[in-house]
């Protein structure tokens, strides 16, 4: 068999999967033999983006998530254990958001907005499928972290708090639900080369050949980490390769987080 079906009889569901980094660790845990469920805020994405993934509709599930929501959270664990008829053994934390500028100028609304989906969200979302999970014999919990959870910019001081507090949730779970056979981890990817990263630019008006050399130039490896690195990294994490790690935050941004070049 290879190095193929490293999933196959597995369970994901992947929030915030509609696109970007979600999408691919669906796309790559699909590939792999897991069945999935795709659970993103756009409801409509996440159904086209499983049919793109699975025309059958055998093996991937779209549906829509509010994971600052209980109702919705529970609701997509009714409906993941329904069309798994199994409980969730991988539960991807993926559905975040960014904030940048200044907290001078930051309005209370984006301050709560940004901590509530990225803490309180990735929490509600992960505790409703824990109560799948613990059915299970073992599983896997992986959020996805920032380079900001080990480091921080100026004018990200919102969204870098609330992404320290996913190394904060990886550490106190892990040492909780390891006696449940539950393995708890994160992935934490630096800027990523995506349609939307040079989309932003572009909006921006900042000119993206420059712009993306400068910022492969900043890195040691001299590269930008793309989607399929963060699909790999969730499928290793989820895999028995990783069955003796837990409480681990995989960096997966070509070096920046070793010092300063």
């Amino acid at each position: 068999m290879g190095a193929a079906l490293r999933a196959a009889g597995r369970s994901a569901v992947i929030t915030g999967a509609a696109s970007g980094l979600g999408a691919a660790a669906a796309h790559r845990l699909a590939a792999e033999g897991a069945q999935v469920v795709i659970a993103d805020l756009d409801g409509e994405r996440a159904a086209a983006m499983a049919r793109q993934i699975d025309p059958s509709g055998m093996r991937v599930l779209g549906l829509v998530c509010d994971i600052a929501q209980d109702e919705d959270n529970e609701r997509m664990v009714r409906e993941a254990e329904a069309f798994f008829s199994a409980p969730i053994d991988i539960f991807v934390a993926n559905a975040g958001m960014g904030f940048s500028g200044s907290l001078l100028d930051a309005s209370s609304a984006q301050i709560r907005r940004t901590v509530e989906t990225n803490v309180t969200g990735s929490l509600l979302s992960a505790q409703a499928a824990l109560r799948s999970m613990v059915k299970g014999p073992s599983s896997c919990l992986i959020f996805t972290g920032s380079l900001q959870s080990v480091l921080a910019r100026p004018e990200r001081s919102a969204y870098t708090a609330s992404k320290h507090a996913i190394v904060g949730m990886v550490k106190a779970l892990a040492l909780e639900l390891g006696p449940r056979g539950v393995r708890v981890n994160a992935v934490a990817p630096t800027a990523t080369d995506t349609p939307f990263l040079r989309a932003q630019w572009v909006a921006t008006g900042q000119d993206v050949a420059s712009r993306l050399q400068a910022a492969q130039q900043s890195l040691p490896l001299g590269r930008l980490p793309d989607p399929e690195d963060y699909a790999q990294a969730v499928l290793f994490l989820a895999s028995e390769h990783a069955k003796s790690i837990t409480g681990h935050t995989l960096m997966l941004d070509c070096g920046a987080s070793a010092g300063r070049m």
